[in-house]
């Protein structure tokens, strides 16, 4: 996990934890509360698929858009070795009928691939640096274990890879968090299984050619 410069927040106060885990739609989702209207969210899923597959779908970063319903604009603003910078703007529905769009600059750092013994690990880094949250920031972790062959095949047979997925947020002063932390975990189990479901059908088309 990595280490969060947390700007105006403060952290120092009591935290409560609630987690959750769905079985039903194997994404797992865990909300940490760091007092003063700041959140951590963790979650996962398992994909089966290679790594590199996964990879390649989080960092087709405009066409997000095509399978992410909460993903109304994603616009590759800047993009250098390993490095990204993204406009995007994401809609929510609050209640009482009310519709929270969120736009922000988003920096991606996209880090090396880690080879271990047991498999493979690579992470792309985010931090909002300018938008409609105080602070917007966390990491994609992207891991296979076990025996993995050296090439990029979209066909590695048996590849399953775990994609977690971490965000620390504080809305701006005047949208208490309470009011975005579960339609934002909504959003983040659904962005999860979009992504599972983006990789079955890659590996479908690549198995049955037309």
């Amino acid at each position: 996990m990595m280490n969060m410069n947390y700007q105006g927040a403060d952290i120092t106060l009591a935290k409560e934890l609630k987690s959750e885990s769905l079985t039903g739609d194997g994404v797992y989702i865990e909300i940490e509360k760091f007092g003063r209207n700041s959140r951590r969210i963790q979650s996962k899923i398992e994909i089966e698929a290679n790594l590199d597959t996964v990879w390649n779908i989080l960092t087709d970063y405009e066409r997000l858009v095509d399978f992410i319903p909460g993903l109304a604009v994603s616009e590759l603003v800047e993009k250098k070795d390993n490095f990204a910078r993204l406009f995007q703007i994401g809609q929510q529905n609050l209640p009482f009928g009310l519709k929270f769009n969120a736009k922000g600059v988003l920096d991606c750092y996209e880090k090396d691939l880690e080879i271990f013994p047991h498999g493979k690990k690579r992470d792309i880094e985010f931090k909002m640096i300018e938008g409609d949250f105080q602070l917007f920031e966390g990491k994609w972790s992207l891991e296979q274990f076990g025996k993995f062959q050296d090439t990029d095949s979209t066909l590695a047979q048996g590849s399953q890879t775990t994609l977690s997925y971490v965000v620390n947020v504080q809305p701006k002063m005047w949208l208490p968090v309470r009011l975005v932390e579960g339609r934002l975990s909504k959003e983040i189990k659904t962005n999860l299984s979009c992504i599972r479901e983006a990789a079955r059908k890659i590996i479908n088309k690549a198995l049955h050619p037309r």
